[in-house]
């Protein structure tokens, strides 16, 4: 039987700090919970007899806790339950614990520090992105999960990012959050203490055309707040400024394309340029 203090401690997770207080992440249904089950330390899992009997059996030496559809929605944030809920470990990030290190030193010390962070954490070799104040949870799913779709290893995101953890990211991501690692950074001083010859792309209204501009097979593309875009301070720190052009060119349209949407067309471009067979 489903326990009071189970209820609360599932729904409380809803809340990041619970979420940070627990160490704990919630995720549901069998497809997500399956993909997360490989790749996270599992603490419970709140099931139905017919995901136990079905697509749960090869899971059953987890802790799981069988449970009736009228319990599982007691517990689930969505509209229709999904026969498992489960309970995982949020990782520990070495890469989170350097920068709350290193969080209340002058600007000129941070840069320094994150120099000798980017030599151990960041590849200049691949391609990365940088989400600059993303805040609607469904934008960063999605984006985790286009990151996952063009083999984009690593998110770096302000402060100001939404939490990873939230359970309307982890939904979003479809599981892409197995693969995608995001980390939350001083963003400003991460950008400013990367190689000088590490491309910065700064994605703006009033860049260069996506299509007809150079662009290089790694760096780090950087994607801004859904209404303001990137901050000045950032915006300051990019090498190179694109542009999604509108089709006809100069035809009214809406005022900007949802985050999430441009992150999809930017990236399919530059893995487009990356494929020999491709024109």
């Amino acid at each position: 039987m489903l326990t009071k203090s189970t209820i609360r401690l599932v729904t409380s997770l809803r809340q990041r700090k619970f979420r940070r207080q627990e160490g704990l992440f919630v995720a549901e249904g069998p497809r997500l919970v399956g993909e997360l089950l490989s790749a996270f330390r599992c603490r419970l899992l709140l099931a139905t007899r017919e995901w136990m009997e079905g697509a749960g059996q090869q899971w059953l030496d987890k802790p799981v806790e069988e449970v009736t559809p009228a319990e599982l929605e007691r517990v689930s944030a969505l509209q229709t339950p999904q026969q498992v809920v489960a309970l995982f470990e949020i990782p520990a990030d070495e890469v989170s614990t350097y920068v709350a290190e290193t969080a209340n030193v002058t600007p000129t010390a941070a840069t320094a520090n994150y120099s000798l962070f980017v030599d151990k954490h960041f590849s200049t070799d691949d391609l990365h992105i940088a989400l600059d104040g993303v805040q609607d949870p469904g934008n960063l799913g999605t984006i985790i999960r286009l990151a996952d779709w063009f083999g984009v290893r690593h998110l770096w995101c302000s402060p100001l990012t939404a939490d990873v953890w939230n359970p309307k990211v982890v939904q979003a991501t479809m599981g892409g959050i197995a693969r995608v690692k995001v980390h939350y950074l001083d963003l400003p001083a991460f950008l400013a203490a990367l190689p000088a010859d590490c491309p910065v792309y700064g994605t703006s209204l009033d860049g260069q055309s996506l299509w007809t501009s150079s662009i290089d097979a790694r760096g780090i593309i950087v994607m801004g707040n859904e209404g303001n875009g990137v901050t000045p301070e950032v915006d300051r720190l990019c090498r190179q400024r694109l542009f999604i052009p509108n089709y006809p060119v100069g035809q009214p349209t809406t005022e900007s394309l949802n985050v999430a949407m441009a992150t999809g067309i930017v990236l399919s471009e530059f893995r487009r340029r990356q494929s020999p067979h491709l024109p």
